[in-house]
């Protein structure tokens, strides 16, 4: 999904830029290991920023964050990975988006999560919300907690992940009057994915987002 919203502020001309401070799992790309998600918010950014410039931190196993730098014999902490990321916000203007990896509350090491990267910029948060079963729970609970943790939310959409789980409106309306906020995307279930998109390519979920309210804020997570 962010891969889309950095499409949808291109399209309005303004420049736009990804970061992925954190990422586990990989593959080999020209010799050098990459992580899918990074190289694809590298594709949709412009201009267009160096691999490391991205993603500083890459994990080979794709699981939890903190259990793969155990097992590669590396700490993770906050503070580098904010240094990297107010570096690569300074050194741009437009519109930049800064994702996340597995959630909210997602340990960096024995006392830290993700999330107190994103307490530490201070950046709104956009929730993206797989439309499934539990997701209302799990939804509201995170809301809670960001709020909690003094962040506001700038906005939120919806992800169709399933064919079969059948209540989706009602479960997007439900979120819409709990939270507060207007869902700015329904994205439809996808045979292919948006990932495999080559630069010049249409991204067919543009057509389902309202980027507007976002751009109130130039810069989110």
């Amino acid at each position: 999904m962010s891969c889309t919203v950095l499409d949808a502020v291109r399209a309005l001309g303004i420049s736009a830029f990804g970061l992925k401070p954190v990422a586990a799992g990989g593959e080999v790309v020209d010799g050098k290991l990459c992580n899918e998600d990074a190289l694809a918010l590298m594709r949709h950014s412009f201009p267009v920023p160096a691999y490391d410039e991205v993603n500083p931190c890459l994990l080979a196993s794709p699981i939890a964050p903190h259990i793969a730098a155990r097992e590669e014999g590396r700490t993770l902490a906050v503070e580098p990975l904010l240094r990297h990321c107010r570096d690569q916000l300074a050194a741009r203007d437009g519109f930049a988006l800064v994702e996340g990896a597995g959630g909210w509350r997602v340990p960096l090491n024995e006392r830290e999560c993700l999330s107190d990267l994103a307490i530490a910029l201070r950046l709104p948060v956009l929730l993206v919300v797989p439309i499934q079963l539990g997701c209302l729970n799990h939804t509201l609970l995170t809301a809670e907690a960001i709020r909690r943790d003094g962040l506001t939310i700038a906005g939120w959409v919806a992800n169709k992940v399933s064919p079969v789980y059948s209540p989706s409106e009602q479960n997007i309306l439900t979120l819409e009057d709990r939270l507060g906020l207007p869902c700015l995307a329904r994205f439809p279930l996808l045979s292919a994915s948006y990932t495999d998109l080559k630069e010049g390519d249409f991204n067919p979920l543009l057509p389902f987002l309202d980027v507007r309210p976002l751009l109130e804020n130039s810069r989110i997570a």
